[in-house]
C-alpha cells in the first residue's frame, strides 16, 4: 500500500472537530444538528466566532495534514500578525483537501444555493478532474466540508453532498463561515501554500517533487462589506504572502518554478484585488487565474541545495487593501 493510500484526510479532521466542539464557548461557534441528521458548525454566520476558530477551520481545510499558527513577522510594519500554515504532504493535504474545488448549487425548485466545497469531503466524492491528476482518493465513513458562506447548505444538497461522499448523513459534518468574519478570514488566508500548489499545477510542474510546504501572510482586518472582504483576504496573499518549497528533481526546474510562481507574474497584478473585481464587473472569472498565488517565492532544490527566488513582498498594495 502506497504512502497516500495510508493518509485519510477525512479521519485526520475529526480530532479537529472534537477540539472545537469542547472549546465551542471560548471559540464563539455553535454546533447544531441540520434536518438530514448532518452535524452543523457555525464558525462565524450567526455567532461572532473567533481568530482561533478560524485557524482550526484551517487545519481542518488540511485534512489534519498541516500545522497552522498565528504570529508575529516584520515583514509588514503595519500588519506584524501573521498566520503560517506548513504540511509535509503539500499535495495531498492543499489539493486533495483544502483547495475549494466543489462546486455546491441547489437543483431546480429547491432553496437556492451556491458555495465551493472545501475540506477532507472533497476527496471522498471525488468530482474534480484534479483528483486524477494528483492520483488521491479517501476511504472513510466521515466526512467533512468546510464552506465559506453565510448559512449550511438546504436539506436535499446536504442528502446529495452526503450521497457522493457515500456517507450517511448523520456521519457528515459542514464547517462555514462568511468571508466577512474572523474565522472566515483566517482561513481564506490559510490557503497561502495551498494557492501556490495549485498554480504550480497550472504551470505542469510535477507535483510528485514536492515534498514540503511553508507559507505565511499578514492576517488582514474583517471588513462587513464582502467585496472588501475578498479583496483584503486576496491581497494578503496575492501582495503579502511568502511561501517556501522544498522539491526533488533538477535544479533547473526549481529555478523554472520560482520565476514563474509569484503573483506578479500576472497581467493583473499591480492594483488591490477589490479593484480587479469591480473591474471585471464582478466576474471572477474575467481574472488572470495566474494572480492567484504568493508574493514571494523561495524554492529549494534538495538535489544541489539551492534556494531559487522569486517576486517581492508590496507592503504599499497591502497597506492600500487593508486601510
Amino acid at each position: 500500500m502506497s504512502r497516500t493510500e495510508t493518509l485519510s484526510v477525512n479521519a485526520g479532521a475529526l480530532p479537529l472537530i472534537e477540539t472545537m466542539r469542547a472549546r465551542a464557548a471560548e471559540l464563539r461557534v455553535a454546533f447544531a444538528t441540520g434536518a438530514a441528521g448532518e452535524t452543523l458548525i457555525d464558525a462565524g454566520a450567526s455567532v461572532q466566532g473567533s481568530l482561533e476558530a478560524g485557524r482550526l477551520m484551517t487545519e481542518i481545510c488540511l485534512g489534519g495534514l498541516g500545522e497552522v499558527a498565528i504570529g508575529t513577522s516584520p515583514g509588514l510594519a503595519r500588519w506584524p500578525f501573521t498566520l503560517t500554515a506548513r504540511t509535509a504532504s503539500p499535495v495531498i493535504a492543499c489539493l486533495g483537501s483544502q483547495y475549494a474545488g466543489w462546486q455546491l448549487v441547489s437543483e431546480e425548485g429547491e432553496e437556492s444555493y451556491f458555495s465551493m466545497g472545501s475540506g477532507p469531503a472533497r476527496a471522498l466524492a471525488g468530482r474534480e478532474a484534479l483528483f486524477k491528476d494528483i492520483a488521491y482518493a479517501d476511504r472513510s465513513e466521515f466526512a467533512v466540508l468546510v464552506l465559506e458562506a453565510g448559512g449550511p447548505p438546504p436539506e436535499p444538497l446536504v442528502r446529495r453532498i452526503a450521497a457522493d461522499c457515500d456517507v450517511a448523513p448523520e456521519n457528515l459534518t459542514i464547517v462555514y463561515a462568511p468571508t466577512q468574519s474572523l474565522a472566515g478570514s483566517v482561513q481564506i488566508v490559510g490557503r497561502v501554500v495551498e494557492v501556490a500548489l495549485h498554480k504550480a499545477h497550472e504551470l505542469k510542474f510535477d507535483l510528485t517533487q514536492i515534498v514540503e510546504g511553508m507559507g505565511t501572510a499578514p492576517l488582514p482586518p474583517p471588513h462587513p462589506d464582502f467585496i472588501t472582504a475578498m479583496g483584503r483576504t486576496n491581497d494578503a496573499v496575492i501582495y503579502g504572502g511568502r511561501i517556501l518549497l522544498h522539491v526533488n528533481g533538477p535544479a533547473s526546474e526549481a529555478r523554472r518554478l520560482a520565476e514563474n510562481l509569484p503573483s506578479s507574474t500576472a497581467s493583473d497584478h499591480g492594483t488591490p484585488f477589490a479593484e480587479i473585481f469591480r473591474q471585471y464587473d464582478g466576474d471572477f472569472y474575467k481574472i488572470d487565474p495566474m494572480l492567484f498565488s504568493p508574493a514571494e517565492v523561495a524554492v529549494v532544490a534538495l538535489e544541489t541545495g539551492e534556494t531559487f527566488r522569486g517576486g517581492e513582498i508590496h507592503a504599499a498594495l497591502v497597506d492600500a487593501s487593508f486601510g
